[in-house]
């Protein structure tokens, strides 16, 4: 199902100001957004809202990007909380912003009114999880190797633990590469297939011996295997220049970083 960026106004969710958007129809009772590269202060290769504190931007700018985000949770920029990703299987449980480094991991979960859990993408899949009546919320970045890893199999396991129910979690994977963008080597197709044949339905052939990889649907399998409900945010990073961050695009053209994509969610 493919979700359209709408603006804040007709969310009743977010405040009037937040910058541009796409929301899930699954999560529709817990405030969140899914943010590309528009409604942002920054210039250059990370023109818009570069969320990504990790790049080479102007520490200003992003920290004004970051406010603006926050700001559309009604929430101070303290409240917007991550993690140090590394493409991990970890999932953290946050109770309030941290006090010194943040932790390394790939995904967090809370209960906690307020905080505004949040993501960095920029082609990975950045996942949204609420169960609304119990108030636990999950954010998760899934890469192919977090993806393959276990991460959002840790992440619905730890909501599991702060009183979530599998059965009620509703989960939106939102934009990242797809696979007409994705283009991969026989080596990474060895690596799915042989973890389980099943992988194989999510590679289609490529030109020269390569394969196209579905990161989206795969991500939708892992959490629609664990009974959780899946939605797919119809938005590819890669040709999406004018909108959204794609470090494989940068790459292609040379450029010598690229900005990040924020997902964010928070409970009321």
């Amino acid at each position: 199902m493919s979700f359209q960026s709408e603006p804040a106004a007709a969310s009743g969710l977010l405040s009037m100001s937040a910058p541009p958007h796409w929301r899930a129809r699954s999560l529709a009772k817990v405030r969140h957004a899914f943010f590309g590269r528009t409604g942002g202060v920054s210039t250059g290769i990370y023109a818009g809202l570069n969320a990504g504190t990790g790049s080479h931007d102007d520490p200003d700018a992003v920290a004004e990007n970051r406010r603006r985000i926050a700001a559309a949770f009604g929430a101070d920029l303290s409240q917007l909380v991550g993690v140090h990703q590394v493409h991990s299987a970890d999932a953290v449980f946050v109770e309030r912003p941290w006090a010194g480094e943040r932790p390394h991991a790939d995904a967090l979960v809370s209960k906690t009114p307020g905080l505004a859990l949040s993501v960095l993408t920029a082609d990975c899949a950045p996942v949204l999880l609420a169960d609304a009546r119990a108030q636990v919320i999950g954010a998760a970045h899934a890469g192919w190797k977090g993806a393959i890893g276990g991460v959002l199999e840790a992440t619905v396991a730890l909501m599991e633990k702060h009183g979530a129910e599998r059965a009620r979690i509703g989960a939106a994977i939102g934009p990242c590469i797809h696979q007409p963008s994705y283009e991969v080597g026989p080596e990474f197709h060895a690596r799915f297939t042989q973890a389980s044949a099943d992988y194989a339905a999510f590679f289609l052939p490529g030109i020269d011996g390569k394969f196209q990889f579905d990161l989206p649907g795969f991500c939708a399998f892992r959490l629609r295997a664990l009974g959780v409900s899946a939605e797919i945010v119809d938005a590819d990073t890669y040709p999406a220049a004018d909108t959204l961050f794609s470090h494989r695009r940068s790459v292609h053209a040379r450029e010598p970083d690229y900005g990040r994509n924020c997902a964010a969610i928070a409970l009321s």
